[in-house]
């Protein structure tokens, strides 16, 4: 058993994933895993810390467990990134949608501690979507999207292991996540002990 953990934080946009994974780090000092883009960082974006920067020719060196291209540039997380913020923390997240997030439970097993997010009002998520400065049309796109319909539902893959968080409002959700931890804090613990 090991005592290693990553808390993989998924759900369709606007659900509070980025919200959920700040709240980890401030509270319970839990590093969010980097992950690598071949794009160029923007002002104030530090190598290591937003991003590992990677050029066309160092990207395909990393053992990805996920990656994508969007807009021309590859994005993906990778084993050697997990392992770099586990030598940090024997708890570290990560922010994926649902594809991800299964691929990260079949590949990792238990080390993944999967959350997934959901909201039971639309009008909540159109509203947070509008409230963080997206543009209207912009969040109608997004929420008739394919990728959108696909992170609303929790993934057959994932039912018998996601905990699942409502976050219609945040206060209730904010005791869900800390539930959350505290069982994962403990499992991680026991393991140490065991070892």
């Amino acid at each position: 058993m090991t005592n290693k953990k990553i808390i993989v934080i998924t759900g369709a946009t606007g659900t509070g994933k980025t919200t959920v994974q700040n709240y980890l780090q401030e509270h319970f000092h839990i590093p969010r895993v980097i992950t690598h883009t071949t794009r160029p960082p923007r002002k104030g974006e530090r190598n290591g810390v937003d991003y590992y920067f990677e050029s066309d020719k160092s990207f395909p060196n990393n053992h990805y467990l996920e990656h994508v291209q969007y807009s021309g540039y590859q994005y993906g997380s990778s084993h050697e990134g997990i392992e770099r913020a586990w030598t940090t923390a024997n708890i570290v997240s990560i922010v994926l949608d649902t594809a991800g997030a299964v691929t990260y439970a079949r590949e990792l097993g238990d080390a993944a501690a999967i959350m997934f997010l959901t909201i039971d009002d639309p009008v909540i998520l159109r509203k947070r979507l509008l409230d963080r400065g997206d543009l209207e049309s912009m969040v109608t796109q997004r929420l008739a999207s394919k990728e959108y319909a696909r992170d609303l539902v929790l993934p057959v893959e994932l039912r018998t292991i996601a905990q699942v968080i409502v976050n219609d409002d945040w206060q209730l959700a904010q005791n869900a996540v800390d539930i959350f931890v505290s069982k994962l804090q403990e499992a991680t613990d026991s393991a140490t002990i065991e070892l």
